[in-house]
Parts: C-alpha cells; sequence; structure tokens
C-alpha cells in the first residue's frame, strides 16, 4: 500500500466517523470505498439530470374532508434515470441537499409545477399548490426574489402557492427564517410547517412562526388508536386553531 492510498483511504474512514457524529472512530473497509465510489458517480448523474430532463414533478392531492373534494396538490419530485430506472427519494435528495444541487432543482419545481398549477386554473380546476422548500433555498438571499418572479412568470395569483418547511429548517437561523417567511407572505404566498411533532418540536413555534398551515407528522396520524398520540393531535388542532390555522 503506498502513501498516497493511505492518506485517500484514511480520510474516508475519518468522512465516514463524521457521518456518524462526534468523538468517534472508523477502520477503512473495502465497502466504504465502494460506497463513496457509488454516492459519486450517483453524484455526477445528478448533475447530468436536470440538463437532460430527468426529472418529473407528481403531486400528491389533498382533500377537503368536509366536502370531500380536491382543493390543493403537493408537488413531489421523481427521478427516472435512464439506466438505473425509477431513483427513490430518499437516495438523491439528501445527497442533492449535500452538494447543493438542491438549489438549482428546487427552483427547477417550483417552476415546473408553477405552470402546471396555472394550466389547471385556466381549465377551471380550483387547485392550489404546495412545494416543499430545502434549508438551502431558504437561506439563499434572493428566494423571495426568485418566487415572486415565478409567479408573475407564469402568472399565478400567490394565493394559490403554498411553501412548505420543516420544523429543523424553521429553527436553523431563527431571526433570518422568520425575516424571510414574513416577506413571502407579504407577497401573498402561504407558509406551511410540515412534520410538525418531530425533531425539536415545540408547541411554542406555533405562535412565534409566521406560518398559516400546520402539518402534523404522520406518526402520530398512523398511530391515531393510541391515546397518548390522539391527545397530542387534539392538543395540536386546539392550539392551532387558536391561533387561526389550518391543520
Amino acid at each position: 500500500l503506498d502513501a498516497e492510498n493511505l492518506i485517500k483511504y484514511a480520510d474516508l474512514a475519518m468522512y465516514k466517523a463524521k457521518e456518524t457524529g462526534r468523538n468517534n472512530y472508523k477502520f477503512f473497509t473495502k465497502a466504504m470505498n465502494e460506497e463513496i465510489s457509488s454516492k459519486l458517480l450517483l453524484e455526477n448523474d445528478l448533475r447530468k439530470a436536470l440538463v437532460k430532463e430527468e426529472f418529473e414533478v407528481y403531486y400528491q392531492p389533498q382533500l377537503d374532508l368536509n366536502t370531500n373534494q380536491i382543493v390543493s396538490v403537493e408537488a413531489l419530485l421523481r427521478w427516472h434515470h435512464p439506466e438505473k430506472g425509477f431513483v427513490s427519494p430518499a437516495d438523491f435528495i439528501p445527497l442533492a441537499e449535500e452538494t447543493g444541487l438542491i438549489v438549482p432543482i428546487g427552483e427547477w419545481v417550483l417552476r415546473e409545477s408553477c405552470k402546471q398549477t396555472k394550466k389547471w386554473r385556466d381549465q377551471g380546476h380550483d387547485i392550489s399548490l404546495s412545494v416543499n422548500l430545502s434549508n438551502q433555498q431558504l437561506i439563499s438571499n434572493h428566494i423571495v426574489e426568485l418566487v415572486n418572479e415565478i409567479l408573475v412568470e407564469n402568472q399565478l395569483d400567490p394565493q394559490y402557492l403554498t411553501l412548505e418547511i420543516t420544523e429543523s429548517l424553521a429553527i436553523t437561523n431563527l431571526t433570518d427564517t422568520l425575516n424571510k417567511l414574513k416577506e413571502l407572505q407579504e407577497i401573498g404566498v402561504t407558509i406551511a410547517l410540515d412534520d410538525f411533532g418531530t425533531g425539536y418540536s415545540s408547541l411554542s413555534y406555533l405562535s412565534t412562526l409566521p406560518i398559516n398551515f400546520v402539518k402534523i407528522d404522520k406518526s402520530f396520524i398512523n398511530d391515531i388508536c393510541d391515546k397518548t398520540k390522539r391527545e397530542i393531535v387534539k392538543s395540536v388542532s386546539r392550539i392551532a386553531s387558536s391561533r387561526g390555522l389550518t391543520v
């Protein structure tokens, strides 16, 4: 084993140790090298995917349970790799966030979904749109201008667009986040807090964050028969309703 490869393998072990938290160590393994190589190949393919138009937006319907009508759709990104076929978002979204590719990809999703929503509305469908916003998109200095530009470009009224953020994202650099969210609301966009009830959950965020919707995490809804979780859902609903938020 020469010095160059020894340092390379040590680096790989170091990065693997960092991924699992501080104050630990990892020994280099052959599987580790294969994992890194696979990750680099996927990153390279991800960079090409946007140019080659391999991405597609799927739309998940949201129902009004009072009327049983579809009132909104949530834009979900899907990737159809020319050789690997369907690539799970769980595999490529974290990589896109890690490499910064989530910014141009997120912009593409917003443009495509706003364009499609405008078409549906022109056809007479009273439908709104929800789009997830990543951490890197939100901290961008130009996010408000970009959202406004895309809405104007597609002649879509801001009231028909909801931007969804996660709780962990909301509390990252809280002051800047609050300002960005307020600016987005000022141009008429709706803000939703997604996956509420996980991570650093705090009921205080329902009163401090400038939001319009609260989406309770599915782990509570899936197990709604559990008395404790049912009471938590009821409590969140009551507090959100008292603030005029939609759950």
